[in-house]
């Protein structure tokens, strides 16, 4: 299989960083566009309408950036290209919709998010059911 475009969804977590550091070397190894998504999670906090959702939202949103700027840092030093995207939505629905947009070829995310330190997370169980395209890191 020829890898042209890899996704690496990430929360910022231990395991999302060790996602896009096998990302980043697949991407290198492969010469393939590497893409990075940072998805602010709608559902637990709610869209943004002037009250103290919004604090939380722009609070997630700016915690995305500086998430993104540090696996697009990464990739600088590596000699790799990425393109970085910051969403709302719920996550797993946002990055497989993000895979489809960017032709993913593979999708590469940790075990666990910042969330489940001791098992398996949510997001990253339900995509690897639904998706063919997701690696477990």
């Amino acid at each position: 299989m020829m890898i042209e475009t890899i996704l690496v969804p990430t929360d910022g977590s231990e395991h999302a960083q060790r996602a896009a550091a096998h990302a980043i070397a697949l991407a290198e190894r492969e010469d393939a566009a590497l893409h990075a998504l940072y998805v602010v999670n709608t559902d637990d906090l709610g869209e943004p309408a002037l009250s103290s959702a919004e604090i939380l939202v722009t609070e997630a949103e700016e915690r995305g950036r500086n998430v993104l700027a540090a696996v697009a840092a990464a990739a600088r030093t590596r000699g790799v290209p990425v393109e970085t995207t910051c969403v709302h939505g719920e996550p797993a629905e946002m990055i497989k919709e993000h895979a489809d947009e960017v032709g993913a070829d593979l999708v590469m995310l940790g075990k666990r998010g910042e969330t489940h330190e001791l098992r398996e997370g949510t997001v990253t169980r339900q995509l690897r059911r639904d998706d063919d395209r997701v690696v477990i890191v």
